[in-house]
């Protein structure tokens, strides 16, 4: 029987010292029944994302030691960046990959979150599928407020005490988001235009919280290294609001102020479907299927 695998993708809020940012992808280098598939940093977000799938158990364990590792190099009295951020360790998500369910990722989810809890004195919410509580379901609820303002807004005991850890932040790493989600795809559009509000507009327009796209999150930053804004986007289910929606979406809304997209980007990973769907899309391919794409079928007879 094949292995059970789970995916995680943590975001830790350094993206400009690349001595610590290896330093944490070192824990997950090198480990038995664990494998580091990817990271990317980025100096304007300061924020570097991970990429592994492992075995349950030894994934939970190699992100528990990034956890240390990440308290004891990030400073966030001293961190500054255009994404939003709660913690040195953001926001850790598991996903179910291969022979395993999104409970399953809930069970791995909630243990690390115990742990950093407990042995680091980070304290942690719940989110999406894990959350114990409707209003910690989104992220975005969550993170409201930043760093800078969790102390204040902890003292609300009936509505954020942690669920696992403290209930007051830790001093320099602030709190963390766990939970077990399904695969998200993090994609950016880059605008040609430093002007950050127009970016802020058309986020506003194309997710969903304000009547726009389903399954979309936006928000507006600047990218300072390129003098030029964008339009950052999580896209929590690639299967009912496509990538080239997405990006069509941001393109028509930029019209609007006279912008154009320059480029975009994706963070991370991302399914091979979601590819194949833009190409079939712009290409205007008939009846494609994507057993036509040659990796998907040896990948197939591998597995």
């Amino acid at each position: 029987m094949e292995k059970k695998l789970l995916e995680c993708v943590p975001n830790f809020s350094e993206g400009r010292d690349l001595k610590k940012i290896e330093q944490i992808a070192d824990c997950f280098r090198a480990r038995e029944g664990v494998r580091l598939l990817d990271y990317q940093t980025d100096a304007d977000h300061n924020r570097s994302v991970i990429t592994a799938i492992g075995e349950p158990e030894r994934l939970r364990d190699a992100m528990v030691d990034s956890f240390a590792k990440a308290v004891e190099l990030i400073d966030l009295t001293k961190q500054d960046g255009q994404h939003p951020r709660i913690g040195a360790v953001d926001v850790v998500p598991f996903v179910p990959f291969r022979n395993t369910t999104i409970e399953d990722a809930d069970r791995i989810a909630k243990e690390t979150a115990k742990a950093a809890g407990e042995r680091l004195g980070v304290p942690c919410f719940l989110y999406e599928y894990s959350a114990t509580a409707p209003h910690r379901e989104n992220l975005a609820d969550i993170r409201r407020g930043q760093y800078e303002g969790m102390a204040e807004k902890m003292k609300d005991r009936a509505l954020w005490t942690p669920d696992f850890g403290p209930c007051r932040p830790h001093p320099t790493a602030g709190v963390t988001a766990v939970g077990a989600r399904k695969i998200l795809i993090a994609y950016n559009v880059n605008l040609n235009t430093p002007d950050l509000s127009i970016a802020k507009a058309i986020a506003k327009r194309v997710r969903y919280s304000n009547g726009g796209y389903r399954c979309v999150k936006a928000i507006g930053i600047m990218l300072k290294e390129k003098n030029m804004a964008q339009v950052s986007m999580n896209l929590t289910d690639y299967t009912v609001t496509a990538m080239y929606q997405a990006f069509e979406a941001v393109k028509t809304e930029a019209k609007r102020y006279g912008v154009s997209i320059v480029e975009s980007e994706v963070v991370g990973m991302l399914p091979m479907q979601a590819l194949a769907d833009c190409a079939e899309y712009y290409l205007q391919i008939r009846d494609f299927r994507p057993e036509q794409i040659l990796e998907y079928r040896l990948l197939e007879k591998e597995e």
